[in-house]
This record gives C-alpha cells, sequence and structure tokens, in this order.
C-alpha cells in the first residue's frame, strides 16, 4: 500500500449527482490498492439551503486539509436572495487561482474539422465578470434605465495564469496561443497581457503567439498552430472557449476540469477536479448520461496526488485515464457519442480495465 491520503468529496444535485456516485466505483480503495479515504460532504442544494450554505464553507476547509477534491455537479438558483454558487465560495476559500480544461481526442470520435491534438484553457478561476459588483439606476423597464458592472482582476491571479500556461505548454510540446483583449482593454485586460509577456521571458522555450480573444475562436475553426495548444482567458472568457473546445473533440463530458491553488512558486496546494458540464435534469434517473468526464476527474486528482504520494497514486491516475479513453476506443460509448451503453454499463467495463491493469 502506498501512504495514506484523503481525498474530499463533494457531493452535488441531480444526474450530477447519480454521476459521481458511478466515478467514485474506480476510487475504491480495493480497486486501486491505495489507503484511500473518501471524505463526504452533502452539497446538494436542500444541504445549502438547509445550512445557509455553512456546509460549503465546511467542505472548503477540508478541502484545504486534504489538498484534493473530487465533485459532482450542483445547482446554482438563480434568486439573488437564494445560497448561491457553491462553487465561487469554494475557489475563494481555497485561494483557487486557476481552472484548466483540456480538450483531447476520445478514441473512435471524429472531432469537428480534424483537430488533432489536445487543446487546454487555462483560465481564472475567480475574479472578473464573476463576482463583479452589479448595479442600475432609473426606473425599472424605462429606456434611459442604465445597468451597471464593475470588475476586478488580481495581478497575482494574472500571473498564476500565465506561469501555469507556460509550464503547461512546456511539459506537452505546445503553444501558448491567444489572450485578452488588450487593445480595447489595455489597463483591465492589459493585465493579463503583461504577466503572459513577462512570462514568455521566462520561458523562452516555449512557442508564444498572442492572439485576441476574438481572432482565437476564429483560429479554433480555421488556423490555429498544428501542435498542442494552451490558451490563457479571463475567467468568463476562459468559460466561454471550454464550451466550444470540449464538444470540439465530441463531447462536453469527454474531459475533467480541475481548479487549482498553488503556493508561493506555482506548486500546486489544492486540486479539485469535477466535470465541467452541468447537472443534466433531464437526463436525471435514465441511466444514460456520459461519465468519462467525471471518472477522468478521478484519475486527474490522483496525478495531482502523485505530486506528495508517489508511482503507485500516478499508476492508478494512469490506470484510470487509459480504462476511460480504452473503453471508448473498443466501442462503448454513451449515446452521446453515438454508442449504445448506459451510464453503468461504461463504467463497469472502466472498472475492470482498471483492475486488470493494476493486477498486471
Amino acid at each position: 500500500m502506498a501512504d495514506s491520503l484523503t481525498i474530499t468529496i463533494l457531493e452535488g444535485d441531480q444526474t450530477g449527482q447519480e454521476l459521481l456516485e458511478q466515478a467514485l466505483r474506480v476510487l475504491d480503495p480495493d480497486v486501486l490498492g491505495l489507503d484511500l479515504t473518501l471524505e463526504r460532504f452533502d452539497l446538494s442544494l436542500d444541504a445549502r439551503r438547509a445550512t445557509d450554505n455553512e456546509i460549503v464553507h465546511e467542505a472548503a476547509r477540508a478541502l484545504r486539509r486534504s489538498g484534493l477534491g473530487v465533485k459532482a455537479a450542483t445547482i446554482t438558483p438563480e434568486s439573488k436572495d437564494d445560497v448561491g454558487s457553491p462553487n465561487r465560495i469554494l475557489r475563494e476559500e481555497v485561494d483557487g487561482k486557476v481552472i484548466i480544461r483540456t480538450g483531447r481526442r476520445i478514441p473512435g470520435v471524429a472531432p469537428f474539422g480534424g483537430v488533432v491534438h489536445p487543446i487546454s484553457v487555462v483560465r481564472m478561476a475567480v475574479e472578473d465578470a464573476y463576482g463583479a459588483l452589479e448595479s442600475r439606476e432609473g426606473a425599472a423597464g424605462a429606456p434611459d434605465e442604465i445597468a451597471f458592472r464593475t470588475e476586478r482582476i488580481t495581478r497575482s491571479t494574472c500571473r498564476a495564469v500565465a506561469e501555469y500556461a507556460f509550464r503547461t505548454a512546456a511539459l506537452n510540446g505546445g503553444c501558448v496561443y491567444g489572450g485578452p483583449k488588450w487593445t480595447v482593454s489595455p489597463v483591465y485586460e492589459g493585465m493579463l497581457k503583461e504577466e503572459l509577456d513577462a512570462a514568455a521571458a521566462a520561458h523562452p522555450d516555449v512557442d508564444y503567439q498572442p492572439v485576441l480573444i476574438d481572432a482565437t475562436y476564429a483560429g479554433l475553426i480555421s488556423g490555429a498552430p498544428d501542435v498542442p495548444l494552451v490558451i490563457p482567458a479571463l475567467n468568463r472568457d476562459g468559460d466561454c472557449l471550454s464550451d466550444l473546445v470540449l464538444p470540439m473533440f465530441g463531447s462536453i463530458a469527454g474531459a475533467e476540469s480541475v481548479l487549482l491553488s498553488f503556493d508561493d512558486d506555482f506548486r500546486t496546494r489544492v486540486a479539485m477536479a469535477e466535470a465541467p458540464h452541468g447537472t443534466a435534469p433531464a437526463l436525471q434517473g435514465k441511466d444514460i448520461a456520459n461519465p468519462m468526464a467525471m471518472l477522468l476527474a478521478c484519475g486527474a486528482v490522483l496525478q495531482y496526488a502523485a505530486e506528495r504520494h508517489g508511482a503507485a497514486a500516478e499508476r492508478a491516475a494512469r490506470a484510470i485515464h487509459d480504462a476511460v479513453l480504452g473503453a471508448a476506443a473498443d466501442g462503448v460509448q454513451t449515446p452521446d457519442l453515438g454508442g449504445h451503453s448506459s451510464t453503468t454499463e461504461f463504467t463497469d467495463d472502466v472498472v475492470r480495465r482498471v483492475r486488470a491493469s493494476l493486477a498486471a
């Protein structure tokens, strides 16, 4: 057995919770051969309302202690007087700086436009349009009613996005491509551009092609460099980019999303992995939703665990990753990818493959 490790499990809502329960089957200590503890917190909408979000704060404290988390999709209610987004609370309380989502080829699934290489979106996890101060002036509904929004970003967050983008590109032999609209917003969005330029100077061996955000979208469709891409982005730009990039590879459910917090030397302090999609209420109870993203999230968090817990965690992470993609390659696919496998059948196959890989 490897050294004991704890993973904080953040439960959610609707299909998000169903997919989490399926994915946690690969984190069974008997499957992985790891001394592993899952510490669970109920972040369903009912639990958040019942505790006035105290359960989210409790989960955040646990996540800071463990440094590792897997989260299900949760409902964010629309009313401003309700409990709001648990994601915002978690990101702020663990000092999350970066969210990385990587679209990659799914074996047996034709990508859009023949894209071959992985595309990683490295976005701000906090600040920018999310959490901005908003207000209105004037009579409601009147033609001269005015809406205001005051956004903010900090240099520390810009620096984390830039540095992590270049480190990611250095690891995968890729190109740091894209950026904000710094020509229109040289003070606000220009801060991220300044940090990207500084990171480029610190990483001269990494290809750097700064492109305005609108041109980045165009390039993804018709002209980006034919290499692995790493796209640094503001918070909302990155959210929108992710929703374009992941479906280019077949499904938004085909890749994990990881929230990262760093120490002063940009070593990972907290890694919380989840699926990038929502709670999918229309699929609840039907056993047809694609569990790939949640399964890959489990593998991703073990990959970060390997930094502290060694080769056994890294081997388990690789086994999960290879099992998910291997199942897809062999035609075990859910309906969103054109297959006929249920959620349970896909997960059964992945668990079987992980057991066989780690027993070899």
